[in-house]
């Protein structure tokens, strides 16, 4: 039997601590904040989309950064591991639309609950309003902690979940870069990942709040080759969804999923491309605009668009298309149409930045992994030290997939431990 200390009581140190004292450890866990799973609480807007149901292909398709490292631990702990591992605690969970899991509540305050309960039922200690400020080793090898009242704990073993940057509120500020960087270890650099898009074009203001569905969204821009030549309109981002528009830009699932291709890269000079009818061929759009056109073509060319947009964006597209409002729509040319249509299916914003920590889901990058064996999270440098979740140099598209990072490298860590 082992003492194993875990610092953070997130999604990945619970599980982490759970696993670990199955094993049969002593185990105590370690919380800053006034109770466990801040961040938990607040995934999936308070409904906690806790892993999706894919299959594993998929899965691996929606890991952004360094999904062969995953692979080991994956294997080890699968969505469907999760699943199950949740039913049986006492959870009970649905298969919502793209296979995203919830709990059948629709609360996450019950995934917490659920893991407080497992992890009382296995005698783990949680010390919260406890900050460690300081990993404890000798000639690379792992012996404690010490917290912010200057007491010291030993330990055989430690693992740290502490999350990363994101939503600092919850306890994410990125305590567990700095213990790694004084152990030895490399943290890649950091940026806000799964945000909102900031755009240059003032009028996105007047469509704040608007919500577009069965859209496709794809990002161009200028990418550095390998051999230091640049590819000018490379296609970083593209896909179906859903989007809404915010004061200043553009958010919602696919945006999120879109910034996650682009979190690292410079974004100055990029393009947003959105289509407004992907569902059809610029043919079939044309066909569609002159039934319209025949529908109301008595009618000023403001007027006319009702059937095929929502009336906040209509007035902009009246605006952009360059067409005069007032003429009426028999007089609108062949060359206007065809003009209209394509803008329909190519409206384009330049893209000014990406929106900051206080509003992103997760952290890109993190501790290199190179330096952590991926079957158990151990540290390579200093024996008897784990790194779990989002400390680690691994993010995921929006679904449900970075929390099962978290269960797969928490599970990988814990059920290491003997």
């Amino acid at each position: 039997m082992s003492r194993v200390l875990v610092i953070g009581g997130g999604a990945s140190g619970m599980i982490a601590a759970i696993f670990a004292a199955r094993n049969g450890n002593e185990v105590t866990l370690y919380e800053k904040n006034e109770k466990l799973g801040k961040k938990i609480f607040i995934t999936g807007k308070g409904r906690c989309n806790l892993t999706n149901a894919c299959d594993k292909e998929t899965f691996f398709e929606n890991i952004i950064i360094n999904e062969r490292f995953l692979y080991s631990a994956f294997s080890n702990f699968s969505n469907r591991d999760a699943i199950d591992f949740f039913n049986e605690i006492g959870l009970d969970t649905k298969i919502e639309r793209g296979n995203r899991v919830f709990p059948v509540s629709d609360h996450s305050s019950d995934v917490i609950r659920v893991l407080e309960q497992e992890m009382k039922k296995q005698n783990i200690t949680v010390r919260l309003h406890s900050r460690v400020t300081k990993i404890l080793c000798e000639e690379g090898v792992f012996k404690g902690i010490q917290l912010e009242n200057g007491q010291k704990a030993e330990a055989d073993n430690c693992i740290v979940a502490t999350g990363g940057l994101s939503y600092a509120s919850t306890g994410s500020t990125g305590d567990g870069y700095e213990f790694a960087k004084e152990v030895g270890h490399t943290v890649t650099e950091l940026y806000p990942s799964l945000v909102s898009i900031r755009l240059q074009e003032e009028y996105v203001s007047e469509l704040e709040g608007l919500s577009l569905k069965n859209v496709e969204v794809s990002i161009t821009g200028e990418k550095q080759g390998r051999k230091g030549g640049t590819e000018a309109d490379y296609e970083w981002f593209r896909e179906f969804g859903e989007m809404l528009f915010t004061r200043n830009g553009v958010s919602g699932p696919l945006i999120l999923s879109a910034s996650s291709r682009i979190a690292s890269e410079k974004c100055s000079g990029f393009t947003l491309h959105i289509n407004l009818k992907p569902a059809l061929s610029s043919e079939q759009l044309d066909a569609r605009i002159l039934r319209d056109f025949e529908k109301y073509k008595n009618k000023q060319f403001r007027n006319a668009l009702g059937d095929l947009l929502p009336s906040r964006l209509s007035d902009r597209i009246v605006v952009l298309s360059g067409i005069d409002p007032y003429k009426q729509v028999n007089q609108i040319t062949q060359e206007e149409r065809m003009a209209l249509g394509s803008l329909l299916q190519n409206m384009s914003f330049t893209i000014l930045k990406m929106g900051g920590y206080n509003e992103a889901v997760i952290t890109r990058g993190g501790i290199s992994v190179k330096e952590i064996t991926p079957s158990t999270m151990e540290s390579k440098l200093v024996t008897g030290l784990y790194f779990t979740g989002e400390v680690l140099d691994l993010d995921a598209m929006t679904g449900g997939y970075n929390l099962q990072i978290a269960w797969s490298t928490g599970y990988a860590a814990g059920s290491s431990i003997y």
